[in-house]
């Protein structure tokens, strides 16, 4: 999945720079468990998922292997963002032994992590579509499962691809694209009304502005002074409710916190339009692939 952040070509520019850091924290000054191998002795070596999982991190495989061996062929079995199930072999790797025993730790660890995220989403946007029924999917009214700033620092844009590949949406990058006002940003502007209207002035170019409320009274009180995307802040599920009915369309709205797989069903049928999860990127428990040599 593409989005205008994640084009072909900057996905691969940032698979590139990911793994070139990942390699020198890895290798260092040289592999010296690998220089027990023939430097040009070839071999195929295949990379096998132990359970089932969305795959999610080729361009970053790939940037971790032709780095070290620029005339090795990769041969993928499951496409990037597409399922595999426990014992596939989901890629095929021709080229030097050394160089891919070398690749293998960094490839695997992106891998690992990035179809974790991934396959973390698509449980989540399954969930919602089961909960709202078919009619809401098709019609594209089910509410869309979204990531949040809680990654792993240095590899946050890595994490939020993987959500998009899974089958969710990002919410914004950083601190730099867009906004969201919470509470000490009202404390200190002066009021919803006041931080609302001084935005127009600060970020006249961001790519959105979210602001979030805790109560119906101050969800009244952000769409009086324009507000346009909000976040509704660990709400129970007749407040959700009433919000969205007292929104009337009025605004984009969006549920944080308590969200978990037993809970998004329920919350996803009170009507929202977004369902923001930390735990998409925070709580990853990594995908087990091995790789194994042919010959």
């Amino acid at each position: 999945m593409e989005s205008a952040e994640f084009t072909p070509e900057r996905v691969r520019a940032l698979a590139a720079a990911d793994v070139q850091r990942a390699l020198e924290e890895d290798v260092g000054a040289g592999d010296l468990t690998a220089a027990l191998v023939d430097p040009q002795r070839r071999t195929v070596a295949r990379i096998l998922a132990r359970e089932p999982a969305v795959v999610c991190g080729a361009p970053w495989v790939e940037a971790a292997v032709r780095t070290l061996d620029p005339t090795a062929r990769l041969v993928w079995h499951v496409a990037e963002g597409q399922r595999c199930t426990a014992d596939q072999v989901v890629l095929e790797i021709h080229g030097r032994a050394q160089a891919l025993l070398t690749a293998e730790r960094t490839a695997l660890n992106f891998l690992q992590m990035m179809s974790a995220v991934a396959t973390r989403t698509a449980q989540y946007v399954a969930a919602v579509e089961a909960a709202v029924g078919p009619a809401l999917v098709a019609a594209g009214k089910a509410p869309r499962i979204v990531d949040t700033r809680k990654t792993l620092p240095g590899l946050r844009l890595a994490q939020k691809y993987a959500v998009l590949q899974g089958g969710g949406q990002n919410h914004r990058l950083g601190l730099y694209d867009a906004v969201l006002i919470k509470e000490n940003h009202i404390a200190a502007a002066g009021g919803v009304k006041a931080v609302l209207q001084r935005v127009k002035d600060t970020a006249p170019k961001a790519r959105f502005v979210q602001i979030e409320v805790e109560t119906l009274a101050q969800l009244e009180e952000a769409l009086q002074a324009g507000a346009r995307m909000v976040l509704l802040d660990n709400m129970d599920l007749d407040t959700l409710a009433a919000a969205v009915r007292l929104n009337a369309g009025r605004a984009i709205l969006e549920i944080s916190g308590g969200v978990n797989l037993d809970t998004v069903g329920e919350l996803a049928r009170t009507g929202v339009d977004r369902i923001s999860i930390g735990a998409l990127t925070k709580d990853v428990k990594a995908i087990d692939y091995s790789m194994r040599f042919a010959d």
